[in-house]
């Protein structure tokens, strides 16, 4: 295993248990952990951010251009992930079966149209 797939591999696994343990805090009210969960939860997406960065500068590849359409597609990335979260919500916690789906499922839309928005179609 190279050193890069191997750091990548650690950060995003405490990444992903830092931000899935904060989205656990924030929602589920039993807890009474709403604000230490969106601390938690943003420190799980910054060990992300910073996974992407030192992944990128182990392999040798160049540092990502900010452009108009990088900041666009982040941001509909996060949209469509939203969307996914609040229809996941609205059906398991808040029991809106019907809106929850459909609103899950705009948000799939939005992230399958991803791949076609940044790869291109040929």
């Amino acid at each position: 295993m190279k050193k890069s797939t191997f750091t990548a591999m650690i950060l995003g696994t405490v990444g992903g248990i830092l931000f899935a343990l904060g989205m656990c805090m924030a929602l589920i009210p039993e807890w009474n952990a709403f604000r230490p969960g969106v601390i938690m939860g943003v420190a799980g997406a910054a060990v992300f951010l910073v996974m992407v960065l030192v992944w990128r500068k182990l392999e040798n590849k160049e540092p990502i251009h900010v452009s108009g359409k990088t900041i666009g597609t982040v941001l509909f990335g996060i949209v469509g992930a939203l969307l996914l979260g609040v229809g996941m919500c609205l059906t398991m916690v808040w029991s809106h079966m019907i809106l929850g789906i459909l609103i899950g499922l705009v948000g799939i839309v939005a992230l399958l149209a991803l791949i076609p928005m940044t790869k291109g179609l040929k």
